[in-house]
This record gives structure tokens, sequence and C-alpha cells, in this order.
């Protein structure tokens, strides 16, 4: 998927699917087990070369320890590569 404006899109999306297991006491941790991997994975398509895989490794590390949901991972690599680096990719 191309263009800023798609990739902030999506990011907050995912940052907010992320965010659902606080929603469901008990089966949090069993969501969290499934959607690491296809953050980590999202992540990769996303964003390409050294830096998606970075943050997928990240995303999906974020979305396994216990606490970090909260952090929006999709929208601080958004962030990184639009505002700070100003990339194209």
């Amino acid at each position: 998927m191309e263009g800023k404006r798609n990739k902030l899109l999506l990011g907050l999306l995912f940052d907010g699917i992320g965010m659902l297991s606080y929603l469901l006491p008990g089966l949090g941790p069993a969501l969290d087990l499934i959607w690491a991997p296809v953050a980590g994975w999202l992540m990769t398509r996303l964003y390409a070369g050294v830096a998606g895989r970075a943050a997928g490794f990240i995303a999906f590390a974020e979305e396994l320890l216990p606490g970090t949901d909260i952090i929006p991972s999709f929208t601080l690599m958004w962030i990184y590569t639009y505002l700070i680096r100003r990339g194209k990719s």
C-alpha cells in the first residue's frame, strides 16, 4: 500500500487492533499471541528495508510483552519515516 496518508490510516487501524486486548480481560494475552506475528509481518509490508524489518521485530515484541500494547508502534514508525527521516518508502 503506497502513500503517506494510506500508511498513516492503516497504522492507526493496526495500532487500534493491537490495543483491543485491553477490552477483553482474560482473552487479551491469547489474542496478543495471534496478533504479534501478524503485526510484525504487516509492519514489514508497510515499510521496506532494514528500518521496516527492525520495526517489524519491535512491533512483534511490543505485542508480546505485557503492558506494552498501549505503544502505537505503527504510528511511531510513520512519524519516524515521514517526519523525522522524511523518506519516501
